[in-house]
């Protein structure tokens, strides 16, 4: 069987970016994504996408219609394909059996089950969502167990290793493609198949081959590792604000040893995202299901430390305000978990905002790419009350900040290093207050038009303003 048509299900941060590439680098190939959600499709039938991603509107433009489709008719989809890619949401799960920690895999077992159901010829299955270990075993055993007589099915592991905001970038040149199968010869062939999709862009020597549970493991264990990084980070951030000492400085001495290396190493306010802490939660719950309870401390205490790093910098900035932020007014840039995405899963201005929300302040929020009804959903969850009479959503930085007594930066978007921050100074309350929670500004010359600057991992030099709010002295 040549595979001439692609089936990617679930039209999200995965699926989407991911079959797109595929059609763009492999023309001959039929590629249809398809999803439940009608909303969701017509956004990727239509000029504004339904996620942001530097150069994904492009590839969508150049291959829809052409070899790309968007489609609801999961069923129609699932039986012309050749292969299909799983790239549906699997969610930490909320109740039940390892609530909070468990991966939550109805939608993979119910797409699992769709396919059975709908399959009169052999398929190739892959995994593309973030599963735990095992989890290929189970769709074949549902696969098996629901199947049409005469068809049968292989399981592939190909996990995503995309990080939002260079999506296509990481799909386009990856620094590896890991797939993973049985150790049979049809499983073999499967994974020869996929193999040569990928082929056609990427070189034979950055595709690994290994069997179906290393691959899924090796998807968690990339995510731990890069989060016990930035948890290392930032744990060494509130040394330096102690002692003196400043955390960039720190960590381009730590990056240079070659042993380590540089990536990862930037303190922030704490790393957000779909991934990093859902697979480091499944991994704790994995460890501790093996009985294997110190291991699972030790990935348990990265995600407490992510959590103290932003208890942390919400703490800062109360204890600045004179120790309350009571129908004050401040100022969010930034509400997605990183730049260059419009997700705000995890997103670390999610915390941040609540604690000021429960200490009773008054928000004005603005993302260049969040749209306001993200914004108003992500906060009204959190059961707080009359929590949409006191924010407000604005169009730009300025009008964000307006009359207020601080802002707050929990995005590191490029903008905001582009902003005329005296026009911001002159326009805000006294004494004006900036939360670096990214470390992207350029902190003494915002001490010299006058504000009070605090950031993370770096104790500045205390600046006095003069009454009339205006020339900076040094004490």
């Amino acid at each position: 069987m040549t595979i001439k048509k692609i089936c990617g299900i679930g039209a999200g941060y995965v699926g989407g970016p991911t079959c797109s590439v595929i059609a763009l680098k492999c023309p001959h190939i039929k590629v249809t994504v398809v999803d439940k959600s009608k909303e969701k499709i017509a956004q990727w039938n239509s000029n504004k996408l339904p996620i942001y991603e530097p150069h994904l509107n492009e590839v969508v433009e150049k291959c829809r219609g052409k070899n790309l489709f968007f489609s609801t008719d999961i069923e129609s989809a699932i039986q012309e394909a050749d292969l299909i890619f799983i790239s549906v949401n699997t969610p930490t799960k909320t109740f039940g059996n390892g609530k909070g920690r468990a991966a939550d895999l109805k939608y993979v077992e119910n797409t699992a089950r769709m396919i059975a159901e709908v399959a009169t010829k052999d398929k190739i299955v892959v995994e593309k969502s973030t599963v735990p270990v095992r989890a290929a075993e189970s769709i074949m055993h549902i696969l098996r167990a629901n199947h049409k007589p005469g068809v049968s099915f292989q399981i592939l592991s190909n996990p995503e290793f995309l990080a939002e905001g260079t999506a296509i970038e990481n799909l386009i040149d990856p620094d590896r493609v890991l797939i993973g199968g049985e150790d049979s010869p049809e499983g073999q062939i499967a994974i020869e198949k996929l193999c040569k999709i990928y082929e056609h862009w990427i070189p034979r020597d950055k595709i690994l081959t290994t069997n179906t549970w290393s691959s899924e493991l090796s998807k968690l264990a990339a995510n731990a590792f890069l989060a016990q990084r930035i948890s290392s980070i930032n744990s060494l951030s509130a040394v330096c604000e102690a002692t003196g000492a400043d955390v960039s400085e720190v960590a381009r001495a730590v990056g240079l040893d070659s042993r380590i290396g540089s990536k990862f190493l930037q303190a922030s306010v704490g790393f957000g995202g779909s991934c990093f802490q859902k697979d480091l939660l499944n991994l704790v719950y994995i460890c501790e299901c093996l009985n294997l309870p110190e291991v699972a401390a030790y990935w348990q205490q990265v995600i407490n430390m992510n959590e103290h790093q932003k208890s942390r910098f919400s703490s800062k900035i109360i204890e600045s305000l004179f120790n309350t932020v009571s129908d004050k007014h401040i100022s969010i840039l930034g509400f997605a978990f990183k730049k260059n995405t419009g997700d705000t899963r995890e997103s670390p201005a999610i915390h941040v905002a609540k604690t000021l929300l429960d200490e009773g302040a008054i928000l004005h929020i603005y993302d260049p790419k969040v749209e306001e009804a993200q914004v108003i959903q992500d906060l009204a969850s959190l059961d707080i009350l009359n929590v949409k009479n006191r924010i407000s959503i604005y169009p730009d930085a300025y009008s964000a900040t307006k009359n207020t007594h601080a802002v707050v930066i929990c995005t590191e978007w490029d903008e905001f290093n582009e902003l005329d921050y005296k026009r911001i100074y002159t326009e805000m309350i006294k004494p004006a207050y900036i939360f670096d929670g990214r470390k992207i500004l350029n902190h003494e010359e915002l001490q010299k038009i006058g504000f009070i600057v605090q950031t993370i991992g770096k104790r500045l030099n205390r600046i006095a303003v003069s009454r009339t709010w205006g020339s900076p002295n040094h004490v």
